[in-house]
């Protein structure tokens, strides 16, 4: 189960020193499948960085599941194979108020990672699955300076 616990540890980018991010459970409306949290506090060495967090600046993130979990179709009695395998769409989002220029209104900048998940491969493959989610989120702590620096030079 996904579940955040506060402070969060931020990534290394170049010019932050030990960044940490304090998180309260944040809500979400009812019929959404979905966690939230928002940033309260920031720690550590993170100069020019608004700390706040508001409806039109927002700092959040928000994990969510289908609404409705699809399963595995049953096989086809001919083929022998699976007629259809669907795919469970998991999402984590996180908002950060940032403004387009000095004086102008902050709009909020968007970071999604989503997840498809195989349909069954919980059961029949939770291994891969786990590696999969590994080297995925691996990849971005690894490179979290070099995206970030991507962002602001539009260099990959």
């Amino acid at each position: 189960m996904f579940s955040l616990t506060t402070p969060v540890t931020g990534a290394a980018i170049a010019a932050f020193t030990s960044p940490t991010y304090t998180v309260a459970v944040d809500t979400v409306p009812p019929t959404v499948a979905a966690k939230a949290w928002t940033v309260t506090a920031i720690g550590g060495t993170q100069a020019g960085v608004d700390a706040s967090s508001s409806a039109s600046k927002p700092w959040n993130c928000v994990f969510s599941r289908p609404p409705q979990i699809k399963y595995l179709s049953a096989i086809d009695p001919n083929s022998g194979q699976l007629r259809a395998v669907p795919i469970n769409e998991y999402r984590f989002t996180s908002n950060k108020g940032v403004l387009p220029l000095a004086g102008q209104p902050a709009r909020a900048m968007k970071i999604v990672t989503s997840f498809g998940q195989v349909a069954g491969s919980d059961l029949a493959d939770a291994a891969n699955v786990k590696a999969g989610v590994s080297f995925h989120v691996g990849c971005l702590a690894q490179q979290s300076s070099g995206i970030a620096d991507s962002l602001l030079t539009a260099s990959i």
